[in-house]
């Protein structure tokens, strides 16, 4: 399959239906409870429309954004995406390499099969580490050290699992750790020849290298994942927050935030920026879209720290929405792991390269020349249909001064 073919991210998501296995397309695919979240995630964008100004000159655009002192080349990041290397053998490596490419972030996830040690000099300057504590406490911090020696100084920490969620339909398509392909399962899997020649000219399950060593010596892939299982999730409390708060010295990023409240406690605590997520929908049904909640701890926190997001963001106009109300950055992470999926890095480099040309297309179809600059008074909808929704109004005034002065 050639990406080059792809004109949105839905094309890729067709095209990674066709290359995987039904189990492991909807593991991506697949939400909790009866994933009503997924919808709502989506559907939330739907609620708002843009107010466009027109006639100024927008020739010169510019969709860089700054976060935590370092200029990124979009307002985008790849978001931590679990088990991507079941799916594609070294995905992890590839997804770091294309964020590196499109100087952009990427987090990569805690329950990745990559070893720290050797993704990080891959991509040193762009890549943040997500981190999962475990139950045993000293292993969460010899992981720390061992993400300090790689040379990784971003840190991000969910919090909006506690424990395992309710994931029905992974369970109902017999999706278990470590992987077991029974023979339903197999037969199906076999209508993907691409991918199981694949899965098995790589050895089959992959290690989740982070934590191998804690398993015992001699574990194999399967036992590993076990006994990730059994560490994580595991209950954190705002006393575990502070005291990694102290023991880690660099960027420290909570993820999962939903409550204003919740976040000026973080920001209070010294933690350096928040995600604001429901994981992607794969956290708990009833949670709303972070995009609801986005407004409320834009208005509690201000500008005292970043503000990021994830969950739904299939659209580079998205962004634009989600800058609009609050944001100054956001995350996607199905969006470039469907492109892992088809094409590995050429995959992961034409979902990135979608997303920004549909930004850059956007702030030409509103009106204004830089991501930056976005706010409110471009947006209409959200229970406001008839006046823009006015975050802050005199920014709005002034961006729509200089595009009328250019």
């Amino acid at each position: 399959m050639d990406p080059r073919n792809a004109l949105s991210i839905k094309d890729l998501r067709r095209m990674a239906k066709r290359r995987l296995p039904r189990i492991l397309f909807e593991l991506i695919e697949s939400g909790v409870e009866d994933e009503h979240g997924l919808s709502r995630n989506e559907e939330a964008f739907r609620q708002y429309r843009f107010l466009p100004r027109y006639l100024g000159d927008i020739s010169d655009r510019d969709q860089t954004a700054t976060l935590f002192g370092r200029t990124y080349a979009s307002p985008f990041g790849i978001a931590p995406t679990g088990f991507a290397a079941l799916l594609r053998n070294r995905a992890d490596f590839m997804l770091a390499e294309a964020a590196r490419a499109a100087d952009i972030p990427f987090i990569i996830s805690g329950a990745s099969a990559a070893p720290i040690k050797e993704l990080a000099p891959v991509a040193p300057d762009h890549i943040w580490y997500h981190i999962y504590p475990a139950k045993d406490k000293a292993i969460t911090t010899d992981i720390l050290r061992r993400v300090k020696d790689a040379g990784l100084s971003k840190l991000v920490l969910t919090v909006d699992n506690p424990v395992y969620p309710n994931r029905e339909r992974d369970t109902r398509n017999g999706f278990t750790l470590p992987l077991r392909l029974k023979l339903p399962i197999l037969l199906e899997a076999l209508t993907h020849p691409g991918w199981i020649a694949h899965y098995l000219r790589h050895g089959g399950m992959p290690f989740l290298d982070t934590w191998a060593r804690y398993a015992g010596e001699g574990k194999s892939a399967a036992e590993v994942a076990a006994f990730f299982r059994s560490q994580s999730p595991s209950l954190q409390t705002w006393k575990d927050i502070e005291e990694i708060r102290r023991d880690w010295q660099g960027t420290f990023i909570l993820k999962g935030i939903q409550h204003p409240e919740d976040a000026l406690r973080a920001a209070d605590l010294g933690i350096d920026g928040i995600i604001v997520s429901n994981h992607g929908g794969k956290s708990f049904d009833p949670l709303p879209s972070p995009l609801e909640t986005l407004p409320m701890i834009k208005a509690a926190l201000g500008d005292r720290i970043p503000i990021m997001m994830d969950s739904g963001i299939r659209r580079g106009y998205e962004a634009l929405i989600a800058r609009c109300l609050g944001a100054d950055f956001v995350f996607v992470g199905r969006a470039t792991l469907y492109g892992v999926v088809v094409a590995g890095r050429e995959g992961a480099d034409r979902a990135i390269e979608i997303l920004r040309k549909e930004i850059d297309q956007s702030l030409a179809l509103i009106g204004c020349n830089r991501f930056a600059d976005l706010n409110g008074n471009y947006l209409l909808g959200g229970g406001q249909h008839s006046e823009p929704h006015g975050i802050p109004a005199q920014a709005g005034k002034a961006c729509h001064r200089d595009l009328v002065h250019h």
